[in-house]
């Protein structure tokens, strides 16, 4: 239910503005890539946080009066998700780098393969590791970061403290751009994935011709070199296929929450 300002209570408002914005910054900072990398050590989450705070907060509307204890908690949960939807719709595309990767490394024969993943210190494959880190840093050349931020200042002009309502139209537009990681990964691992069912097929038909010949052996070689030809090739084209979806992600969060007013 949406809750509307002002309120009866016992928080001063400029301390309010404070946690508001802080409240903002802090759901982007724990969805966010990069930003809410668990690579990043939390002092330095906090200290940016609270940096990001002293900028945001004069962009807070001032409530005309307090509000109490409760009242504050659902305002300040609120305000949390609006962060969170912000960071999160834009790690759904790391998600599909990351399936894409996955699903490429087992067709190249690098299932079994794995490192430490610097983003969520798990062990992952070479693969989703590589992919993951050559989009970080497309995501960083491309000022996304800057493109977060810039958005969540924009969010308090078309979705004012204290108008969050988790809507159905929004809870459909974000389950519907989630389903849109699927996609994305289907679309990088495709070149590797259409190029290893040829290779798969080729070999059937020249074990069938020459029964003698190892086809096992040849056939993990040749899908590796040709997948790695072909994901040489991919990455080329990946700077204008990311920066694309980078953009429509940012986009899609801010329709998600104007829906949510």
């Amino acid at each position: 239910m949406t809750m509307s300002l002002p309120f009866a209570g016992k928080f001063d408002a400029a301390l309010l503005a404070w946690m508001i914005a802080l409240a903002r910054v802090s759901g982007l900072m724990m969805t966010a890539p990069f930003l809410g990398s668990v690579a990043v050590p939390p002092r330095i989450k906090a200290g940016l946080a609270l940096l990001l705070t002293v900028f945001l907060a004069p962009l807070v509307p001032v409530p005309e009066s307090a509000l109490g204890a409760g009242d504050a908690v659902l305002l300040l949960g609120g305000e949390f998700a609006i962060g969170f939807i912000l960071g999160f719709t834009m790690q759904l595309i790391f998600d599909g780098v990351l399936l894409a990767g996955q699903t490429c490394g087992v067709q190249m024969g690098y299932s079994l393969a794995s490192v430490l993943n610097p983003d969520s210190q798990a062990d992952s494959t070479v693969l989703s590791t590589l992919y993951q880190l050559v989009v970080t840093l497309l995501f960083i050349q491309f000022s996304v970061p800057h493109w977060l931020l810039r958005g969540l200042g924009r969010s308090f002009d078309y979705l004012p403290p204290g108008h969050f309502s988790l809507t159905w139209p929004a809870v459909s537009g974000l389950v519907g751009f989630a389903s849109g990681m699927w996609l994305t990964g289907v679309q990088i691992a495709a070149p590797v994935l259409v190029a290893s069912l040829f290779a798969d097929v080729a070999l059937g038909f020249l074990g069938k011709a020459s029964p003698q010949l190892p086809v096992l052996f040849i056939g993990i070689s040749l899908k590796n070199l040709l997948g790695l030809a072909l994901m040489g090739g991919a990455v080329a084209y990946w700077p204008r296929f990311f920066d694309a979806r980078f953009s429509r992600a940012l986009e899609a969060s801010e329709r998600i929450l104007k829906l949510a007013h």
